[in-house]
């Protein structure tokens, strides 16, 4: 009975010293503290912080700041791919990017090498004029066209996938040309691992 109540002391007094000795991550640099609407570490005097301070227990811990959340979750990232990215629109029959384009795609380009850990694919589209396979064709060049600017932009072309709906998902049923000119474009989505 006397060895089980040591072992049982042991094990509590080897858990006390893991929790005392533990470290506190690092923040990235640039952190300059919790981050808004964080939790704070349970202070010293709280019935907690007492208990551990009248054992000795807890003595030289750090409390570690929050780190900023990372996008990881699928709604997340698609939700910051969705709020970042802009739409690219073209010219009839064209896969050339203007220069209102290529303001867009240099701002994306920023976002995107800011948040490395991101991978997207550029969806081209078109409008409902021409046949399927001609707009597929032709989405799949815009898509394209997209993806190898944003290269040129410094964005690794690992991330960065491709796919064309041709005129299958217009952003506007319309059948004239302001519906047209919305349909005609590159939307960006989040790619999931």
């Amino acid at each position: 009975m006397k060895r089980s109540t040591n072992s049982g002391w042991t094990v509590a007094l080897l858990a006390a010293a893991a929790l005392a000795c533990r470290t506190a991550p690092v923040p990235p640099p640039g952190a300059a503290g919790p981050a808004a609407g964080a939790a704070e570490a349970e202070p010293a005097n709280s019935p907690a912080g007492e208990e551990l301070g009248a054992e000795g227990f807890g003595e030289g811990l750090v409390a570690a700041a929050p780190l900023e959340e990372p996008l990881e979750e699928p709604e997340d990232l698609e939700a910051a791919v969705e709020a970042n990215l802009k739409t690219v629109y073209f010219d009839l029959d064209s896969s050339a990017l203007d220069e209102e384009a290529k303001r867009i795609l240099e701002e994306n380009a920023r976002w995107l090498l800011a948040h490395p850990e991101v991978r997207i694919v550029v969806e081209g589209h078109c409008d409902e004029r021409g046949t399927v396979e001609y707009n597929l064709e032709l989405g799949q060049r815009r898509a394209r066209a997209v993806r190898e600017y944003l290269i040129r932009l410094g964005v690794d072309g690992d991330r960065i996938g491709t796919i064309s709906y041709g005129e299958l998902r217009p952003a506007d049923p319309g059948h004239g040309e302001s519906a047209w000119a919305r349909n005609r474009r590159a939307e960006f989505r989040a790619e999931r691992k």
